[in-house]
């Protein structure tokens, strides 16, 4: 069971509602005051045939866009709220650790700003159907395609980010700031993992999960996926240089160590 893991912390939050399991996985769309975008996205997802519970983790938005009847209406699950400190890392604690009670074999997680190639998602439900623990999703490899990706983006992918989490993990990533991804039970109730702390609260949750799934044996692959910024200024949520700053510390800080289980 999930209360005999190591460390098991989730933030508080809500359950606003959460309708009958259809599914053996769940994809979880992370979102904050993502508007328009979301029910955009939504809509895509309705018009595919989709092998998963959709289940939306909120980090509590005030525009309106998560109003329950609407998220019904258009297809969602579940609907949980955070209410307690702590950004993607504990969005993404709040998912796992419910999914996991559900009994889900596994979680497909994925933006909710309309970026992402939701007609793939099946295609990482399968991946997991066939025992992969950690699936990558990668604008990089054939069949994945980077549109209007901004260059300072693809630079410090690039340069940076792949090159230090191939170095850490060993595996060969090659699109290592993509959060379309997908986790096995397995992987997430692991308690040499032991994501359920305190401490990831951000970004560093993806890197950690990334790294550590490789070095200690899981079973990991990428899947081609395709991205596709807006013409134009990129609206983001990380500050151009105090955000940017602490991404590449919280990068480096994960890739020496500094999170692996004592």
């Amino acid at each position: 069971m999930i209360s005999s893991l190591n460390n098991y912390n989730v933030p508080k939050y809500e359950e606003r509602f959460s309708l009958e399991k259809k599914h053996d996985y769940c994809v979880a769309i992370f979102v904050i005051n993502e508007g328009e975008k979301l029910h955009m996205q939504l809509d895509r997802m309705q018009d595919i045939n989709i092998n998963a519970d959709i289940i939306i983790s909120d980090g509590d938005s005030n525009d309106g866009s998560t109003d329950t009847k609407l998220l019904k209406e258009k297809g969602v699950n579940t609907l949980l709220v955070k209410k307690e400190f702590g950004k993607l890392g504990s969005q993404m604690r709040i998912a796992f650790s419910w999914a996991l009670e559900r009994g889900y074999k596994g979680i497909v997680v994925i933006d909710g700003n309309n970026k992402d190639s939701v007609e793939n998602i099946n295609d990482f439900v399968n991946k997991m159907e066939a025992g992969y623990d950690h699936i990558q999703g990668s604008r990089f490899i054939p069949g994945g395609q980077a549109i209007n990706t901004p260059k300072s983006r693809l630079l410090g992918l690039k340069v940076l980010h792949v090159p230090l989490i191939r170095l850490a993990s060993g595996f060969k990533y090659t699109d290592t700031t993509n959060g379309f991804r997908a986790y096995s039970s397995k992987l997430l109730m692991d308690n040499k993992m032991s994501i359920f702390r305190d401490v990831f609260t951000g970004y560093e949750l993806h890197y950690y999960l990334a790294i550590n799934a490789a070095k200690l044996g899981f079973k990991c692959v990428e899947v081609p996926v395709t991205r596709v910024y807006p013409k134009g200024k990129v609206p983001t949520k990380i500050s151009p240089i105090k955000g940017n700053l602490n991404v590449i510390k919280t990068l480096i800080f994960t890739c020496i160590g500094g999170f692996n289980v004592k």
